[in-house]
């Protein structure tokens, strides 16, 4: 398994899941602080370490209406701000190039999308960036193809890779989870996280945003830490019904503590278990 660190991160980490977790998109400076507070207390009490995640902008939106962000600079700075104040880590997702050389002066990781993961250029850019980068596998993918787009990522001699299982295509307005997949992500030797959150959406069917089902949140977390993913990501909010983006899918922030201690709780309880 490929080891790197991300600050005084390690990846993958013998004793803990790496743990993703923050806001869909940044909607404001005082939600996403609301949001980061609260990790941190999470993160003195249970013993665990966060990587803060805020989307700057959202390309990608089934409808043309929907919120998009902040203002990029703006954004940025609240996760740089976040960074500094709470020595935490903090990723975003980058759509084209050019965001590639805005984004790395802020953060510590580069995310590429799950519709983005073919797309070489994009893949390189991130890679020359130094940055630790974190590749979502696409919903149209099959998991064994994501050692191509990583090699696209490490051919430029960045090998601080992740990549990310997030739910397949299941017809239309739906998801499904193979967790097959996760093993043979693994087997490329780059450490594999679990998306719980993006995993329940049903694309598309909210008229014109996507619908999900959060009540699946801890069963399949709890499958994927049995199966043994080096990490977990999710999107919370203080307010999941006041959402400007995946409202349906988001955690409560209020509910994200039980989680974490749940979750932990079983990984520790495998930790006898060969991890992936």
């Amino acid at each position: 398994m490929q080891k790197f660190s991300i600050g005084s991160l390690s990846v993958p980490d013998d004793k803990n899941p790496l743990l993703i977790a923050g806001p869909c998109v940044i909607e404001s400076r005082a939600m996403a602080i609301e949001t980061a507070e609260e990790l941190q207390r999470i993160s003195h009490s249970e013993g665990v370490r966060f990587i803060f995640k805020g989307s700057f902008r959202k390309a990608n939106r089934t409808s043309a209406s929907s919120f998009t962000g902040i203002g990029d600079v703006e954004a940025l700075e609240v996760l740089a701000e976040i960074r500094n104040t709470f020595d935490m880590p903090v990723i975003t997702d980058v759509h084209e190039t050019k965001d590639v050389a805005l984004a790395a002066h802020y953060v510590d990781v580069l995310q590429i999308p799950a519709f983005l993961c073919r797309q070489t250029e994009l893949l390189v850019a991130a890679g020359e960036s130094g940055l630790a980068v974190n590749i979502k596998k696409g919903q149209f993918m099959a998991p064994e193809d994501m050692l191509l787009a990583a090699a696209k990522v490490v051919k430029t001699g960045n090998t601080r890779v992740m990549l990310t299982e997030r739910g397949s295509s299941f017809g239309y307005h739906n998801l499904v989870v193979d967790f097959r997949g996760v093993v043979k992500m693994a087997e490329s030797g780059y450490p594999v996280l679990y998306d719980a959150t993006h995993s329940l959406q049903l694309p598309g069917a909210g008229k014109g945003v996507s619908g999900g089902e959060r009540q699946y949140v801890m069963p399949l977390a709890r499958a994927a830490v049995a199966v043994g993913v080096n990490g977990l990501f999710f999107e919370i909010h203080p307010d999941p019904s006041k959402a400007l983006s995946d409202s349906a899918t988001q955690v409560a922030l209020a509910d994200f503590n039980g989680i974490v201690k749940q979750l932990l709780h079983l990984y520790r309880c495998l930790e006898s278990f060969h991890p992936l």
